[in-house]
């Protein structure tokens, strides 16, 4: 068996190994969330720009209140078990088979695995202000919106850090012009591509949008750490990407949990540090389209308040606004499923063209 072959089967048997585990899990996470009544006490007010969320609550009132939120643990707790776990085998077993399914190195995954663990506490830490003391307010009570950027520019930088002093990167990949050196700009350019990629968590706004979104994200991540015979990474990736399948069982509609900011925090935040150690940062607005799009749905609609005084969106993120004019929402879910895989095809070709 060719070592090209082995790896296929041990990402694939990871991903498997991963989805069933939090499957298996669940049900205890889902019994302590509704026990503890974990959800918002009162459905949103505000929208982003401070006017009553009219719209909003007319869709979603009654979901808002009622739905624990921290979904997002069964996809980090779960990646962290799997990786410890395989760690662990290859120590018991050093001279066996099960000792090559151990993806934990520190050329390729101890960054991402940090980032993750770190951002997903952070982001727990949001949750828990928001089902305690929530108001209902667009910020959900949780973490102002300053001190959360505060807090993802400063993974942010700490990472790059790492990447610029320990890893000694400072090239990024421009299209047409080829590896530029940036120097000292790495910095601030990975900080920004880091709030970027966690601006995009604002689409957990529907059932199963988000972990559809991210599944297709982090499976195109697989395919490109996989070109590349970053192997530990790909496997990282398909961990990932199996527990956010799991995580969908359970999130389609009607939804048994939000994922909340445990999870968007954590994917977002790894998503970025991803997208640099397969220096695949200039197919990220292709992969990760439909973030894109959101973000941008929010933007436009804020100038056009600003300046026009009018609404371009009935309701924003854009997926509401869909909403808004009659779609059902799982129309609105699978839709973007389609264009979130479409995406991920052409971002991955793309990138294995260089």
């Amino acid at each position: 068996m060719t070592e090209a072959v082995f790896n296929v089967i041990k990402i694939f048997s990871l991903a498997a190994i991963t989805s069933a585990v939090a499957i298996l899990w669940c049900p205890a996470l889902t019994h302590f969330l509704y026990k503890h009544k974990l959800w918002k006490k009162s459905a949103r007010e505000k929208a982003i720009s401070g006017e009553d969320a009219v719209v909003f609550n007319n869709l979603h009132k009654e979901k808002e209140v009622g739905t624990p939120r921290m979904g997002g643990l069964l996809i980090w707790i779960t990646v962290v078990f799997i990786i410890f776990a395989s760690f662990v085998l290859s120590l018991i077993f050093p001279d066996t088979w099960l000792a090559q399914f151990n993806f934990l190195s520190r050329s390729q995954t101890w960054l991402p695995l940090f980032t993750l663990v770190i951002a997903s506490i952070v982001g727990l830490a949001d949750d828990i202000l928001t089902v305690s003391i929530g108001k209902g307010k667009y910020i959900g009570g949780g973490l102002s919106l300053k001190k959360r950027l505060f807090i993802v520019a400063l993974i942010g930088l700490i990472a790059s850090i790492w990447f610029y002093q320990k890893l000694g990167w400072d090239m990024v990949y421009i299209p047409f012009l080829g590896d530029v050196s940036i120097g000292l700009w790495y910095i601030p350019f990975f900080i920004l591509t880091t709030l970027a990629c966690w601006s995009g968590g604002i689409i957990d706004g529907l059932d199963g949008l988000a972990g559809g979104t991210f599944a297709s994200i982090f499976g195109a991540m697989t395919v490109i750490s996989f070109s590349l015979g970053k192997y530990d990474l790909a496997s990282f990736c398909a961990v990932i990407t199996g527990a956010l399948f799991s995580f969908l069982w359970f999130n389609i509609p009607p939804a048994r949990f939000y994922m909340g900011e445990t999870g968007m925090l954590g994917l977002t935040t790894v998503l970025a540090v991803v997208a640099f150690l397969t220096d695949s940062v200039y197919v990220l607005p292709i992969i990760a389209g439909l973030l894109v799009v959101t973000v941008l749905s929010v933007i436009i609609q804020l100038l056009s308040k600003k300046i026009r005084h009018k609404k371009v969106f009935l309701s924003t993120p854009i997926h509401h606004h869909f909403e808004a004019i009659g779609w059902p929402a799982y129309k609105v879910t699978m839709r973007a499923w389609i264009i979130g895989v479409f995406l991920a095809f052409i971002g991955v070709a793309v990138r294995l063209f260089r």
